[in-house]
């Protein structure tokens, strides 16, 4: 069998799930150089939250970080994540500025682009898998791995076939809990191989500490990469260690050959960074957390909600909320916990908590049970949809949600046409209208030093 590969992560969600996302393109471009001369099958350099984090928190143009690591690491390709319909925001925007930021970032040198959507409805991921390959980069369909009664081997092939047919390159398991068992790994990407002519990829965290060992079943079944990252930003609710993968494969005819000098050599050089991010990572971050796998929900969901909780002054609800949150999948049709449905379905679950079971309801948990994020996975409950229907004073939807709204670029265009001076200003503004419009009044005027975006606690 061909040796595994692996995909470096360390630029993007290692820091984003150990630092929220605070690294700076300043502390990247050192190890740039390193990276690219390893041979890893991509470099994770952008996407999920490092776009919003860039302009919120950082005073850094997104796309200029794009360019500099592109510049610093030409050989390897560049990979994104990218939320679908939802682009790198937390709503479905029109067709076409879906197709204009994937062919803004592909000119701007990004080679693959990992596609998924919240409630794993794939009608919302073919624009952004078309913009995608019509752009000349990669397409990677993607599954969001979550267990519910709903949730099958069978059914999670079944939209790797889906996806496969509107013509995405590979398929990657996206397992953003790191709750996949290794068993059921094993079981999952053996099925995807053999229903599909297209590389399979995997994705995981260590947060409940399966991290490595999902990944050395992935291995034996045939998977064609995984993803890891490179302390200190890694393990924990990251990806598990290079170096760490390396030692475990040590006998496997499938280990790959990666320098492990230079691996210890980044990661050397990484931990100034990281001890320089102190305030923004957690110990809890670094450790197995055993409520993950209690609760069955991501490991940043449940660092935020510990926090949010005590704002509410509900800390003594903890186990109350987290026990709820089931309850409010149910109901929402099973939906998978990730970026925005995790945080949906945490506050609802909150809310139903505090004010009693759907007395008080979110307009983003009442538009998932009404279609406006998608196709969920099993039926929303009809008492809640009608409630939801009531509250919003709309009808439930199940077309394609993007159908219903009409492009949009243009009139962006129009609105910000005294503050946008390029494409990449107006699509910026388009996905964080308050935020990017802070940032290009102080780019553009910089020694309003008091309007610049201020970093934020975590």
């Amino acid at each position: 069998m061909n040796p595994v590969t692996f995909n470096c992560t360390v630029l993007r969600d290692g820091h984003q799930s150990l630092a929220a996302t605070r690294m700076k393109t300043a502390d990247m471009l050192p190890i740039a150089p390193i990276l690219d001369s390893m041979g890893f099958s991509a470099l994770e350099t952008w996407g999920g939250a490092t776009i919003d984090a860039g302009l919120r928190f950082l005073k850094e143009w997104p796309f200029d970080r794009l360019d500099a690591l592109k510049k610093a690491a030409p050989k390897t390709p560049h990979m994104m994540l990218l939320r679908g319909q939802n682009i790198v925001g937390y709503t479905n925007y029109a067709d076409d500025v879906v197709e204009a930021f994937v062919a803004m970032s592909a000119k701007h040198g990004m080679n693959i682009f990992r596609i998924f959507d919240c409630v794993n409805d794939p009608r919302n991921m073919e624009t952004s898998i078309r913009a995608a390959k019509k752009a000349g980069a990669q397409a990677h369909g993607t599954i969001c791995y979550t267990t519910s009664p709903v949730h099958t081997t069978q059914t999670f092939v079944d939209m790797g076939r889906e996806l496969a047919d509107m013509g995405a390159d590979a398929i990657v398991i996206k397992d953003m809990a790191g709750l996949i068992p290794p068993y059921v790994t094993q079981e999952l990407v053996s099925a995807l191989k053999k229903d599909l002519n297209i590389p399979v990829w995997i994705h995981t965290h260590d947060t409940a500490g399966l991290g490595a060992s999902t990944y050395l079943s992935a291995i034996d079944a045939g998977v064609d990469a995984c993803d890891v990252s490179i302390s200190p930003f890694a393990n924990g609710t990251g990806q598990p260690d290079c170096l760490r993968m390396l030692a475990l494969l040590n006998g496997n005819p499938r280990k790959p050959d990666y320098d492990a000098d230079k691996l210890i050599e980044i990661s050397e050089m990484l931990k100034p960074v990281y001890e320089s991010l102190g305030k923004f990572a957690s110990h809890r971050n670094e450790v197995v957390d055993s409520d993950t796998l209690r609760y069955q929900v991501p490991g940043g969901m449940l660092s935020n909600f510990r926090t949010q909780l005590k704002e509410q002054g509900m800390e003594d609800k903890f186990e109350e909320v987290f026990a709820e949150i089931p309850v409010v999948r149910k109901a929402l049709g099973w939906i998978p916990l990730v970026t925005p449905t995790s945080q949906i379905v945490g506050v609802q679950a909150m809310l139903n908590v505090k004010f009693g079971r759907w007395k008080n309801i979110t307009p983003q948990a009442a538009d998932i049970a009404l279609g406006y994020y998608g196709r969920t996975s099993a039926p929303v409950d009809p008492e809640v949809q009608k409630l939801c229907a009531e509250k919003m004073g709309k009808e439930p939807i199940t077309c394609r949600p993007a159908d219903n709204i009409a492009p949009e670029l243009e009139t962006y265009k129009e609105q910000f046409k005294d503050i946008a001076k390029s494409e990449e200003d107006v699509l910026s503004l388009a996905l964080f209208p308050q935020v990017a419009e802070k940032f290009l009044n102080w780019r553009d005027n910089p020694h309003k030093e008091e309007e610049a975006p201020a970093p934020a606690a975590a």
